[in-house]
């Protein structure tokens, strides 16, 4: 049966850029095929990111098996080679099991650990993190399109933290990160990639809604919360989108009134970071979800899957799975 054996195993990537409903969609392509889902929202990861992170709620993770959310301390730090692993570990586990594997969400570097391939590079050095801290992250990028012209024009002008690593592996081996990227494997899976996307306008509509159902749903009592709890703003979760902004509201550095328009600028921003490194880097057959209902695009979806592992097609079925 397609899938059942661990290298080699036939992998279900359902990607795409925030607010393309690819929980719910997943949810029920989990529920057709007998999949379990292993998150790639870049945020998910960490415990306590509920409403900032649209998070699938504890009765849809009762519903179909799921791995990598809330596997990391509020505090804590979770790295691309991190999820490299705990991915190379989890599709076979799933696949004995019977299950389909089901890689889902929008991180795109943590995608990318296992489509494109990464290098495992130096560790951190941690006093060269202290000296770039406080230079401006503009002339961080010249620094980088200095040694590295590649990956500066790869990597986002204000993506401070892909800018920092690039300099420290040229730092740490005199060679350019892009050159050590390029001799980086995938992992050893059959990848079936499929894309979500919206229209423009239904896009921008749809993060709107977001950032005011985050609202509704408590979002500035979540980021207090946090805060209690003791997230500082060099954490890796705190520059989570939402976070800073809802921090600012209850600091009274920003009106109240703003923090809806905010949300949605800012994610509109990532939104078109994402697409432009789907469009370069990620091989995926894209299905439009504007205008459609959520069950039709998991029929198009569980068809593609069938028709690209060329197996027994599965039954669209909730049973032969964890649930």
């Amino acid at each position: 049966m397609v899938g059942l054996t661990g290298d080699g195993a036939s992998v279900l990537v359902l990607l795409g850029p925030t607010a393309c409903r690819k929980t719910a969609i997943a949810l029920e392509v989990a529920r057709r095929l007998g999949g379990e889902i292993v998150s790639a929202d870049s945020r998910a990861f960490f415990v306590g990111l509920d409403v900032v992170t649209a998070k699938p709620s504890s009765a849809e993770r009762g519903l179909v098996p799921h791995h990598l959310v809330d596997c990391v301390p509020l505090r804590g730090t979770y790295d691309v080679m991190a999820f490299r692993a705990d991915v190379a570990r989890l599709v076979p586990e799933i696949a004995a099991r019977g299950s389909v594997p089901m890689v889902v969400g929008g991180g795109t570097l943590y995608l990318g650990a296992i489509l494109r391939g990464v290098f495992e590079g130096p560790g951190t050095n941690p006093s060269l993190r202290r000296s770039l801290r406080g230079v401006p992250v503009g002339d961080l990028h010249k620094r980088l399109a200095d040694v590295d012209p590649a990956a500066a024009t790869k990597i986002h002008g204000n993506d401070r933290l892909r800018i920092e690593r690039a300099l420290e592996v040229y730092e740490a081996t005199g060679r350019a990160i892009s050159e050590w990227q390029a001799q980086a494997s995938p992992l050893p899976f059959r990848f079936v990639v499929l894309g979500l996307c919206r229209e423009r306008e239904d896009h921008r509509r749809a993060i709107a809604e977001r950032a005011e159902g985050m609202i509704a749903a408590g979002l500035l009592e979540e980021a207090a919360r946090l805060r209690q709890d003791g997230l500082r703003t060099d954490d890796q979760a705190a520059r989570t989108i939402g976070v800073p902004e809802a921090w600012a509201v209850l600091d009274g550095t920003m009106p109240r009134d703003e923090l809806p328009s905010t949300l949605a600028t800012t994610t509109w921003k990532l939104v078109r970071r994402q697409m432009s490194w789907f469009r370069r880097d990620a091989v995926a057959q894209w299905l439009c979800v504007s205008g459609r209902s959520v069950e039709d695009v998991a029929k198009e979806i569980v068809t593609a899957w069938n028709e690209r592992t060329r197996g027994t097609p599965k039954d669209e079925r909730s049973t032969n799975a964890s649930f």
